[in-house]
């Protein structure tokens, strides 16, 4: 009898198991999360792990303590700050400059700002409602720089952007030699599917300050294929454009004027490094959103300057903004010397890329991990945020520390589980709702900083060096 029921059992077991495999396929997807996961999707930050695979121990952190003093930068000094709550303003003042200089004259100036960010700014998340809150108070209209392709373009609100398959891509996460140089995007596309066009397709939404694709601009790269056009269809007409890859960096206007949607189909344009197209009005400030998951900063290090100044004469930076850390908690370390290190370097090397433009380090927000039954802060972001205070001011950046400006310990929990809720269930990302939390505090700690520079400026002596003209001249191409 017992040998009976062991049978049994043995046999129900068989056929649960069996069950279980033949139903799997139509059970909801999310009970199986290693399933779900699209791996064309998933990019691995090769330069992150060459850096994680060279740690070396630590020595001892002596800025801690550190009190900061600044040196006066055109008459303008900002009062010494303690390492605990530094903030860096004085490290921003061209960038301050540049907004004055806009708001004493709107029509005679402009204001451009570069985001680069991980996943948390994934499909305009934060940089869209940064964007608005700057174009609110100053003015502007446009959503800036989009890649030709994007992971995250279905989700993106403030543009409706698509494209064809066959797009060649180099990304600077997984490629350290690309074809061509990098564009300011960090991606290089390629045209080079001979038997099937390649096209883009761009259309305004009713996204507010972005109605319209104003001044739209196809930035393109140095090549040897002078026989490639861009056939720019509007409604039922075309027009066709040669492409001229002569410069670094050229760029070509799909429209005199601003459109609200338009195809663009690119013919024998093989071997041509295309960029992504650019949408402003040229007045005010315009925020580009550079994003990209699994980023963790260092990708930056590969830039060639040479391109990169050459966009920056085209664009005009006052402000590039460095959002990053998502991706360097999950790698089961305190110790982050290795990324302080190694994105000191990378600063230093954006410098060189942008000569005299202001940079910002946003550092890590909280993020929770599951402690014994329950979801408390990881013990990975306060040395994390630290490692980050560190880089900025030892490459002379402006910082935001976000954990803080969250509410510290346990404030992601918090945002996950409040009704309405301002995060994911993931305990890392934001919603929508949450997105634009974050856009309110970073806006409103950059006009704190800028409102202090106001008053500092006021109290400026008159015999003070003014700062030099930092107008960009914005050609149509540049052979740096």
């Amino acid at each position: 009898m017992n040998k009976s029921y062991f049978f049994q059992s043995f046999l129900i077991v068989l056929l649960a198991a069996g069950a279980f495999i033949g139903f799997k396929q139509f059970l909801p997807k999310k009970l199986f999360p290693e399933s779900t996961v699209d791996s064309k999707n998933v990019l691995i930050d090769s330069m992150l792990l060459d850096a994680v695979a060279k740690d070396t121990p630590t020595s001892k952190d002596t800025l801690i303590n550190q009190k900061i003093v600044f040196d006066e930068t055109e008459g303008i000094l900002f009062p010494p700050e303690k390492f605990e709550d530094y903030k860096g303003y004085q490290y921003l003042i061209s960038f301050f400059e540049k907004l004055y200089q806009l708001e004493q004259n709107p029509e005679a100036s402009n204001v451009r700002i570069a985001y680069f960010g991980d996943s948390m700014t994934d499909g305009d998340m934060i940089v869209q409602d940064l964007r608005a809150n700057y174009q609110t108070q100053f003015g502007g209209q446009g959503v800036g720089f989009v890649s030709i392709t994007s992971e995250s373009a279905a989700s993106r609100s403030t543009i409706t952007h698509q494209y064809s398959k066959n797009w060649k891509t180099q990304s600077y996460l997984n490629v350290k030699r690309p074809r061509s140089p990098f564009g300011v995007n960090g991606h290089v596309f390629f045209a080079n599917d001979t038997a099937h066009i390649e096209w883009i397709r761009f259309k305004a939404n009713n996204t507010k300050f972005a109605t319209m694709l104003d001044n739209p601009t196809l930035f393109y790269g140095r090549g040897n294929n002078y026989t490639g056009k861009v056939n720019v269809i509007v409604g039922k007409d075309t027009v066709t454009k040669s492409l001229n890859p002569s410069g670094l960096v050229n760029t070509l206007k799909m429209s005199g004027s601003s459109l609200k949607s338009f195809k663009a189909d690119f013919i024998k344009a093989d071997s041509i490094p295309i960029f992504g197209f650019n949408f402003d009005d040229g007045k005010g400030v315009h925020v580009d959103n550079f994003s990209q998951r699994g980023n963790s900063g260092l990708p930056i290090s590969t830039f060639n300057p040479s391109v990169m100044q050459a966009f920056n004469a085209k664009l005009g930076y006052d402000l590039i903004v460095l959002h990053y850390g998502t991706n360097v908690l999950n790698y089961g370390t305190k110790d982050y010397t290795w990324y302080d290190r190694s994105m000191t370097k990378t600063v230093n090397h954006l410098k060189e890329c942008f000569p005299g433009v202001s940079i910002l380090i946003v550092s890590t927000a909280d993020k929770s991990t599951k402690y014994d039954l329950e979801m408390k802060t990881d013990s990975a972001v306060v040395p994390l945020t630290v490692a980050q205070k560190r880089y900025a001011l030892k490459t002379e950046s402006g910082f935001v520390n976000l954990y803080t400006l969250m509410g510290g310990d346990g404030s992601m929990v918090k945002w996950v589980e409040e009704d309405p809720a301002k995060a994911n269930k993931d305990y890392t990302h934001f919603n929508h709702r949450g997105a634009k939390k974050i856009a309110g505090l970073l806006y409103e700690q950059l006009n704190q900083g800028y409102e202090k520079y106001k008053a500092l400026r006021m109290k400026r002596k008159p015999t003070a060096k003014k700062p030099k003209d930092s107008t960009v001249v914005k050609n149509d191409s540049v052979n740096a």
